[in-house]
C-alpha cells in the first residue's frame, strides 16, 4: 500500500475483551496521548502509529474498528495512506477519519481519498469519539443518524441518549484522571517541602490525617470540600520561601528571623493564590493556620469566630504534632504532654469547641500517630 508491489497482511481477528479498537495515526506524541486517555477512559483500545509505515505494522497484528488519520505525516502523507486503505480490498471497510488543520480544499481531497469522515483541528476529543463510534457502529449494524427508517425519529432518540451517556462517562475518566495527575502533584510539592524543610519529616501527611479526623467530628460539610485536604497538606508551603538558615536552625530565632519566618503563611497564600482548586477554604487554610483564638496569632491577628473554621481546626492538628515530633531545636514530647497542653490552650490558643473534638476523637488521632509511626 505504501509503494510495496506486495499487498498488505492484516490481521482479521477481534480482541478478545471485544473493545472496539482504534488506531491513532499523528506524529504529533500530544495529540496521540490525548486521544488515548480519552478513549481510554471509555474502554476503547487504541493502537498509536507516527506514520503510515508504522500504522501498516501494527494493522498487521490487530485489524482496527476504525483508523484516526492525520494528513500531515512524514514519508506517505494521510491522503496517500487513506487512498491506499481504500483501494486494498482487505482494507477498504474500515472506516477512516482524517484529522487536519487546514481548510481550503481539504474536504474535497479527503473526499477524493474515500475518507469516511473528516475532522477539522483543534477538535473535541469528545466530538472525534463520537465520530469513530457512529463509524464503527455502521461495520456492526447500529443505525447512523438521520431518517433511513419509518422509525428512524426513535431510533435518533436512542442514538443521542447514547451519545449523550457516552459523552458523560468520558469526562467522568478524564475528570477522575485530571484529579490523579493533581493530587499527585500536590503530594510532590509537600514531599519536596520536607525535603528541605527535614526536622517534620511526614509532617504535612500526618497533619493533613489529624485534621480531617477532627473536621469529621466538627463540621462534615468541611471535608466535603477539596479545597480542605489540599490546604491541609499545602499549608507550609510558603516555607519554599524561607532561608535555610531560619528554617534549620537548632535554636531560638531573633525576632528579625521569626519575622521573616512568619511571612510563610503569606508567601504560601501568594505560591498558590492563582490555583482555582484551591479557592476558598483552602486557600485561607494556608494563610491563616497560625492565627489564635485570643488574637495573639499571625499574620492578620484574627480571633474567634473571624478565624476560618478550616484554619481553627489546623491549628490545633498542627500543634498536636508539633509536640509529639522532634524539631531541629528540641525532642518530641509525649502525647500526654500534648494533651495538657491542648486542654490548657482551650480558649486561648485554641477554639473551645476544637479542642473538645480533640478529646472525643483522641483514640483515632493516637491510631493514626501509630501508624505514621509504623511505616
Amino acid at each position: 500500500m505504501t509503494g510495496r508491489s506486495q499487498p498488505i497482511r492484516l490481521s482479521s481477528e477481534r480482541m478478545e475483551d471485544g473493545n472496539m479498537r482504534v488506531l491513532v495515526v499523528d506524529d504529533d506524541p500530544s495529540v496521540r496521548e490525548l486521544l488515548r486517555t480519552t478513549f481510554e477512559g471509555f474502554d476503547i483500545d487504541v493502537d498509536e502509529a507516527a506514520s503510515a509505515e508504522e500504522a501498516e505494522v501494527l494493522m498487521h497484528f490487530a485489524r482496527p474498528d476504525v483508523v484516526l488519520l492525520d494528513v500531515v505525516l512524514p514519508g506517505l502523507d494521510g491522503l496517500g495512506f487513506c487512498r491506499s486503505l481504500k483501494d486494498e480490498p482487505l482494507t477498504r471497510e474500515i472506516p477512516v477519519v482524517l484529522l487536519t488543520g487546514t481548510e481550503g480544499g481539504m474536504r474535497i481531497a479527503s473526499d477524493a481519498a474515500g475518507a469516511d469522515a473528516f475532522v477539522r483541528k483543534p477538535f473535541s476529543p469528545l466530538e472525534l469519539l463520537s465520530v469513530a463510534e457512529r463509524l464503527a457502529g455502521r461495520r456492526y449494524g447500529v443505525p447512523m443518524r438521520g431518517p433511513r427508517t419509518p422509525g428512524a425519529p426513535e431510533e435518533q432518540l436512542l442514538l443521542y441518549a447514547r451519545d449523550l451517556r457516552h459523552v458523560l462517562e468520558v469526562e467522568r475518566g478524564q475528570r477522575v484522571l485530571v484529579e490523579r495527575a493533581y493530587n499527585e502533584t500536590v503530594s510532590a510539592l509537600a514531599s519536596a517541602l520536607e525535603t528541605k524543610d527535614t526536622g517534620t519529616r511526614a509532617h504535612s501527611q500526618r497533619v493533613q490525617r489529624y485534621a480531617l479526623e477532627l473536621a469529621r467530628a466538627i463540621d462534615g460539610n468541611l471535608v466535603e470540600d477539596p479545597s480542605v485536604e489540599v490546604g491541609f497538606l499545602l499549608h507550609d508551603v510558603g516555607k519554599i520561601g524561607i532561608p535555610d538558615r531560619i528554617l534549620l536552625k537548632p535554636g531560638p530565632l531573633t525576632p528579625s528571623e521569626w519575622r521573616l519566618m512568619q511571612t510563610h503563611t503569606v508567601l504560601g497564600e501568594q505560591m498558590l493564590g492563582e490555583v482555582a482548586f484551591l479557592q476558598g477554604e483552602g486557600i485561607r487554610i494556608v494563610r491563616s493556620h497560625h492565627e489564635r483564638w485570643d488574637g495573639e496569632g499571625y499574620p492578620d491577628g484574627l480571633a474567634g469566630d473571624d478565624i476560618p473554621p478550616g484554619a481553627r481546626i489546623f491549628a490545633l492538628a498542627d500543634a498536636l504534632d508539633a509536640i509529639t515530633s522532634h524539631r531541629p531545636y528540641r525532642r518530641a514530647r509525649s502525647w500526654s504532654a500534648a494533651r495538657a497542653e491542648i486542654v490548657d490552650g482551650s480558649s486561648g490558643q485554641f477554639d473551645p469547641v476544637v479542642v473538645q473534638a480533640f478529646r472525643s476523637r483522641e483514640p483515632e488521632l493516637r491510631r493514626i500517630r501509630r501508624e505514621f509511626a509504623a511505616a
